[in-house]
């Protein structure tokens, strides 16, 4: 059974940065795509980053380029979130997917709270 698991979120103040993983399990390969989008109160959930199986290709919203890196390390099946120079609009429950073929795999989540 493929499990999703996110870690690593927490509080950090605003232009701080934190660095958010997410571990996959019972996958034999990793030829699947991996994002990760956030949540906020009140809000529609958004993509904020996608990255190949390969980790070759990535893509961001324009909310969080430039600040957001997404990376994958295919010998642990684990993806990671860095996020830099953090505002309090980034505040949100961040998620992890895997996406394989028309098949999504989604974590419980990992809440990111920015404030001073």
């Amino acid at each position: 059974q493929v499990q999703v698991v996110e870690s690593g979120g927490g509080s950090a103040q605003p232009a701080g940065s934190l660095r958010p993983s997410c571990a996959v399990s019972g996958v034999t390969s990793s030829s699947y795509l991996m994002n990760w989008d956030r949540q906020a109160p009140g809000k529609e959930r958004e993509l904020v980053a996608v990255i190949t199986n390969t980790g070759r290709i990535t893509t961001y919203a324009d909310s969080v380029k430039g600040r957001f890196t997404i990376s994958r390390d295919n010998a642990k099946n684990t993806a990671y979130l860095q996020m830099n120079s953090l505002k309090p609009e980034d505040t949100a429950v961040y998620y992890c997917n895997i996406k394989r073929g028309t098949s999504d795999c989604w974590g419980q989540g990992t809440q990111v709270t920015v404030s001073s």
